[in-house]
């Protein structure tokens, strides 16, 4: 198996817990974190060596360590061949290794359909070349994919099951030492370095704004373990220190406490979608990475619960929208609305929990089953 970055980590500990229920005895290996270690999992790498920012500008940066990660990866895999090889989401990394293993006769699974119905859609030829079969997370998926000749199940998301449908907001905030009647911002700048290095200033100075303006509102940022120190850093550069309340992981706990959500666009948005937040979408990246990443995207929408339902349901501030006063204004209207009890609020809740029926599944048994029938066909 192999996961990359702190989400495919989590999705891949899921789908362990269902092969260990229909296999006890599965021994699993390759690139993971810790969630999968949990699970038994033996890390030959850590999954974070995978992760990089943007497009491809700062890939290459990392790009001859990854490669060499890639190569030793597969020659020890061909040379000890497992029966299936998992590639849990990280496209660029697993999709050309999946293709390496399946020439030579290991069974393929990609877990997590790449965004083909959002951007990169010249990819499916190489999803077709490369897996065997497609684990799909969101329901339109698999039908796209039969269209193409790649067979492909739909299994749920797996936040879907891990997030509930009603949020204990008082025990959240409880948890975090907030008041019942506290105004609460979050504010999740992203997981990776570079992610914070572009995204958490214009954040903090956004945040930096809504305080003046709204003296009793509460700050809290999650902080992925590693980047803790950074996010201080830039939190002490922005004149902030001591005005958020930062915590070590608990991204989660943070979601279910929070009244609004300003976040970095990725997994993270869904996650804040499933627990009905309002929310401020935004990104930044290199420019030269944003520039080629635009001239992909085929939608309107980048994130996430925008994608999913096919609207502008919350907005998104990108690069050089992405202003301190843009995304204050933006977070402000929905505090506002969450104050005043506006309808909006109400609307968004019902959507979101329309969007996280659609995706609650039994995900760990639907995957395992599938992979069951990649391994043994005749079963079928």
């Amino acid at each position: 198996m192999v996961a990359g970055e702190t989400s495919g980590d989590l999705l891949a500990g899921l789908l362990l817990d269902g092969l260990r229920a229909k296999w006890p005895e599965v021994q699993s290996h390759g690139i993971g974190g810790p969630q999968m270690q949990q699970r038994g999992f033996d890390a030959w790498w850590q999954s974070e060596r995978l992760a990089v920012h943007g497009y491809s500008f700062e890939l290459i940066q990392k790009l001859l360590g990854i490669l060499k990660i890639r190569n030793q990866l597969r020659d020890r895999l061909l040379a000890d061949k497992p029966d299936v090889f998992i590639g849990v989401d990280a496209p660029d990394f697993n999709l050309g290794l999946e293709g390496k293993l399946r020439a030579a006769g290991i069974k393929t699974v990609h877990f997590v359909c790449p965004s083909i119905w959002a951007w990169r859609a010249d990819r499916i030829d190489t999803i077709r070349a490369c897996a065997d079969h497609v684990l799909c997370i969101f329901p339109f998926e698999p039908e796209l994919l039969a269209k193409h000749g790649i067979a492909a199940t739909y299994v749920g998301h797996p936040l879907a099951r891990v997030i509930p449908m009603v949020p204990d907001k008082a025990g959240a905030r409880a948890q975090l030492g907030l008041g019942v009647g506290d105004e609460v911002l979050a504010i999740l700048p992203g997981s990776r370095s570079a992610e914070v290095a572009y995204i958490a200033k214009p954040f903090f100075l956004a945040a930096k704004r809504l305080l003046a303006r709204r003296p009793g509102l509460k700050l809290v940022v999650p902080a992925v373990p590693k980047q803790r120190e950074k996010i201080e850093s830039i939190a002490r550069e922005c004149g902030m220190e001591g005005q958020l309340h930062i915590v070590t992981g608990q991204s989660h706990t943070v979601m279910a406490a929070c009244d609004c959500t300003l976040i970095a666009s990725g997994t993270a948005t869904l996650e804040a979608a499933l627990y009905k937040l309002p929310m401020v979408i935004s990104y930044h990246m290199h420019p030269i990475s944003w520039r080629l990443m635009k001239r992909k995207q085929l939608q309107p929408w980048v994130g996430l619960p925008n994608i999913l339902c096919r609207d502008f349901v919350v907005p998104e501030l990108l690069q050089h929208e992405a202003t301190p006063d843009a995304l204050a204004a933006a977070v402000e209207r929905w505090l506002d609305a969450r104050k005043n009890n506006s309808p909006m609020i109400q609307a968004l809740e019902e959507r979101f929990t329309a969007l996280h029926e659609s995706l609650l599944r039994d995900t760990p048994k639907l995957a395992a089953d599938a992979i069951e029938k990649v391994l043994f066909p005749a079963a079928d």
